[in-house]
């Protein structure tokens, strides 16, 4: 199932990893599925308890490679398979060959200000947290946010700020996205600071 509203034409949400491909619409920049990550939720505390950063860059095979060198796919055997599926999906969407791809614990507050990446598609997926903050387009002033001004002059509406929920999988256009005439997304970092709060976050962009 895909939904949408007629006021956020920016986005695209579903309930399966179907709608990750409606990232390709030329009015969309932000498409998004939620899931229910429960069955690898002992994978995902295991994970957390290593505070670590991995990042690894290159084709498919190159990544696969790094990635089971450095935590052995058959001790996280549900978190592993959801990654290696996500890196094929994003691999058909992008269209292309080779990504950076990084798996972090976060416990501090990431980017502090609503932002558009410099790149040409992100995928992240919070498997522990609150996940990423995003904001609608008709909720943007582009001047402030080519302005570099604060988040209370690029926002017009507080209460319209979009958060998705923990296990989402959200891709995201940025400024190099080749079609004419689209804005990238605006987003940013939940702050965990206050609350002592880890994250765990996949992401990966396409090179």
């Amino acid at each position: 199932m895909i939904l949408s509203d007629v006021k956020a034409m920016n986005w695209r949400h579903g309930m399966n990893l179907d709608v990750l491909d409606l990232i390709k619409e030329s009015s969309v920049n932000i498409a998004f599925a939620d899931r229910n990550i429960q069955s690898m939720k002992k994978d995902i505390e295991n994970l957390l308890s290593l505070d670590f950063e991995f990042v690894s860059q290159g084709d498919m095979k190159t990544i696969l490679s790094e990635l089971n060198e450095q935590f052995k796919f058959d001790n996280y055997p549900q978190i592993m398979a959801d990654i290696i599926n996500l890196l094929m999906r994003f691999k058909d969407v992008s269209e292309v060959k080779e990504f950076k791809l990084s798996l972090t614990t976060v416990s501090t507050n990431m980017c502090r200000r609503f932002h558009v990446d410099v790149n040409h598609l992100r995928l992240l997926c919070t498997y522990e947290g609150p996940g990423t903050l995003w904001l609608e387009d008709d909720n943007v002033n582009r001047t402030a946010l080519n302005n570099f001004e604060d988040n209370d002059q690029i926002i017009l509406d507080p209460e319209r700020i979009r958060q998705v929920s923990t296990g989402a999988v959200i891709i995201l256009k940025g400024e190099k996205y080749a079609n004419d005439g689209i804005t990238g997304a605006v987003h940013k970092s939940p702050a965990i600071e206050e609350s002592g709060e880890t994250r765990l976050i996949l992401r990966i962009d396409s090179l």
